[in-house]
């Protein structure tokens, strides 16, 4: 009897399969939405109902600028229509990401270096208030430095709420004054 030879069958998994593992779901690290994301300080936070919505999506752009900026690739959420206008080369790429850090420059200038490493903190690092109060005030006690940490990424985040609301009022301000220029005929 001939042996029939057979190829190795693979399976390559799809983006919308992609997810954390049964187990790791039952623990209720993640929120729910698609791709399933970790529970970070902020969605503490908004459970909480220290912070708003607002201070959420200013959160998680600011999160997507920086990953795009540093890390060079960008997660588009479900309801995202792509531009097909616009076809990147290398080199317009890499402009685009140049844009993206002198966005993230322009929100440390507004919220400060402090209020950044905060974020970094809360986003980056997803470390905890317990975790970023023993790194930021050794010297008193772990509550009391869980407790001002928390105070301190609440009012972050609403500054970094601020700071996006006056940039979308201010682009809503200069387009409405632009008038357009009549082509001479």
């Amino acid at each position: 009897m001939q042996k029939v030879a057979t190829k190795p069958h693979y399976i390559i998994p799809h983006a919308q399969d992609n997810g954390p593992t049964p187990e790791r779901a039952a623990k209720s690290m993640f929120v729910g939405g698609r791709p399933a994301r970790e529970k970070t300080v902020v969605d503490a936070m908004l459970n909480a109902g220290d912070i708003s919505q607002d201070e959420v999506n200013a959160a998680d752009r600011w999160l997507r600028t920086w990953i795009f900026a540093y890390d060079g690739y960008k997660e588009f959420p479900e309801n995202h229509l792509p531009n097909t206008e616009i076809k990147h080369d290398a080199l317009s790429w890499l402009m685009t990401r140049g844009d993206a850090v002198g966005y993230l420059y322009d929100v440390r200038q507004a919220i400060g270096a402090c209020g950044e490493l905060r974020l970094k903190g809360m986003l980056l690092e997803k470390l905890s208030f317990s975790a970023m109060g023993r790194a930021l005030f050794p010297r008193i006690s772990p509550d009391l430095a869980r407790k001002k940490v928390s105070a301190q990424c609440a009012l972050v985040l609403e500054q970094l709420s601020e700071f996006y609301q006056n940039e979308r009022l201010a682009k809503k301000s200069k387009k409405e004054t632009c008038t357009p220029v009549p082509f001479p005929v």
